[in-house]
């Protein structure tokens, strides 16, 4: 890359260490039964990381039509970053704690805003420099706030069309288990979207938590049509994993769309459809 402004998707290891000083490291380290989090930002980050909460910074209040992790107000994020002191001109490289998912959220989110921003490869797993224990801080900002581009998002209406329609693919990043509705561990009812892919944002994915490569990226997109689509849509359990599907195709030269209210905000509705098994259909 040229410059910081030109920030991609994904940034290495070796590249956010020769850059520690020119950018707000962010860590987002969540899980859904809790064991990551705040107090294991506390134990060991990443130097000057700060700690970005994911159910209140990186997502708003949940609600059954908008899902357990809605896009946050425009007002509430922008105030929620200044008072972490993220200005909005900041280059922001952020991590969690290996594969990059939940770290993927806020740089879809900054990317979207025009904001320059890319997910640590490998996270702090592969992280192997200095870190700091307790709590960093930065002087506090006052962030302008941006309204979500709408080119960049999907409602449910939109996704359920979009994903019967020839010319459009709809993916879901979830495992495979959910996707099949042969496991549903959070949400209301189990299964996928009709006509939607699965393509587990796991598998984007080394053994190590780094991204595969180019050319194995273009296949595994270009199999279910992602890279010819004339849309794509994304979404996952509560549009936090999709964002990973999303940052991949950006990288790969092809932007698609978030469906935020993804899975946790279908299955609580009884008049939209729910597939098992494989097939799309």
């Amino acid at each position: 890359m040229e410059t910081l402004e030109q920030l991609p998707p994904f940034v290495s290891a070796s590249w956010l260490e020769a850059h520690l000083d020119e950018v707000v490291v962010a860590d987002l380290r969540w899980s859904l039964d809790g064991s990551e989090g705040p107090a294991t930002y506390r134990e060991r980050h990443l130097p000057g990381a700060v700690y970005v909460d994911l159910d209140t910074v990186a997502a708003g209040p949940p609600t059954a039509s908008e899902g357990r992790h809605p896009l946050p107000d425009p007002e509430h994020f922008a105030q929620a970053l200044g008072e972490l002191g993220i200005g909005e001109d900041a280059p922001v490289v952020a991590y969690d704690q290996g594969p990059g998912a939940i770290a993927a959220r806020l740089v879809w989110m900054l990317r979207a805003i025009g904001q320059p921003a890319g997910v640590l490869e490998g996270g702090l797993a592969g992280w192997s420099g200095p870190t700091e224990t307790g709590e960093a801080t930065r002087t506090a900002v006052t962030r302008t706030p941006v309204p979500w581009p709408r080119d960049r998002l999907a409602d449910a209406d939109r996704t359920a069309a979009s994903a019967l329609r020839d010319g459009a693919v709809v993916l879901d990043a979830r495992d495979p288990e959910r996707y099949r509705g042969e496991s549903e561990p959070v949400d209301a009812r189990p299964g996928h979207i009709p006509g939607a892919a699965n393509l587990p944002f796991t598998d984007n994915l080394e053994a190590d938590g780094r991204l595969r490569s180019a050319a194995e990226l273009r296949e595994r997109y270009g199999a279910v049509g992602a890279l010819d689509a004339d849309e794509v849509i994304a979404y996952c359990g509560s549009g936090v994993t999709a964002c990973h599907d999303l940052l991949v195709l950006e990288q790969l030269g092809r932007p698609g769309r978030l469906y935020p209210g993804s899975w946790s905000a279908w299955s609580q509705d009884e008049a939209r459809a729910a597939v098992r098994g494989s097939a799309p259909r």
